[in-house]
């Protein structure tokens, strides 16, 4: 998956061995920056890609409803529905992928890596700043869950929210990434070079082949006119 990686900076190998991140602290939106930061894109085809689903938006107006990192360009909606068990299943596939402990002991550590600061969905909340703790949800602009709409409980999709270094693409899950497309970028470039090199090569052959074929044949020539 090649999508945004070739912008994302401090992408050299060795940074790619870079220790865990701390759980994120809360980071809201505190300016007006809708565009679509490079690890948020990335991170959402990531997803659908591995998962399934279908990405949602990511920007969102700066003048529409509340402070939301959507506005800031590094959070976006995967949409899924909670009535789908298929669906269910995804998003728990997911959380499991996201919160599992990793080789080193690390907790929570995909995410983590990731720069995720909260996940909404399905009545749920899962904040770095509060351990990746599943907690209820209620969206301020509902008096109880059910009067809340569907898109307002998070059931018709999953929010995720990124720190700034994660919409930036500078979190060590990028930062791994980067450096190996790197790697496969530069081995497939090596293929494509020796390639064209064995078709000089053959070139070469099939061209002193021929001219050795026409001097042989010129000597026979001469040979027999003698």
């Amino acid at each position: 998956m090649l999508l945004c990686l070739a912008v994302l900076p401090g992408s050299s190998p060795a940074q790619s061995a870079q220790p865990i991140e701390d759980y994120a602290g809360y980071e809201p939106q505190t300016k007006c920056s809708p565009t679509a930061k490079p690890g948020t894109t990335y991170l959402a085809t990531w997803i659908v890609k591995r998962h399934g689903g279908t990405a949602g938006g990511i920007s969102r107006p700066c003048r529409s409803g509340g402070a939301s990192e959507h506005k800031e360009g590094r959070a976006f909606d995967w949409m899924l529905d909670a009535d789908d068990p298929a669906d269910r299943e995804r998003a728990e596939r997911l959380l499991t992928r996201l919160f599992a402990t990793d080789k080193q002991g690390n907790p929570h550590a995909l995410a983590r890596r990731m720069g995720i600061m909260y996940l909404i969905w399905d009545d749920t909340m899962y904040a770095a700043y509060d351990g990746f703790a599943a907690k209820p949800y209620k969206h301020s602009g509902c008096r109880t869950v059910t009067r809340c709409s569907q898109t307002l409980r998070h059931r018709d999709h999953v929010h995720i929210s990124l720190t700034r270094a994660g919409g930036n693409g500078t979190t060590s899950w990028y930062v791994r990434r980067a450096a190996a497309e790197q790697r496969r970028s530069a081995r497939a470039a090596e293929r494509r070079a020796a390639a064209r090199e064995a078709r000089r090569e053959a070139r070469v052959r099939a061209s002193r082949t021929r001219i050795q074929d026409a001097e042989q044949m010129a000597e026979h020539t001469w040979g027999f006119a003698g």
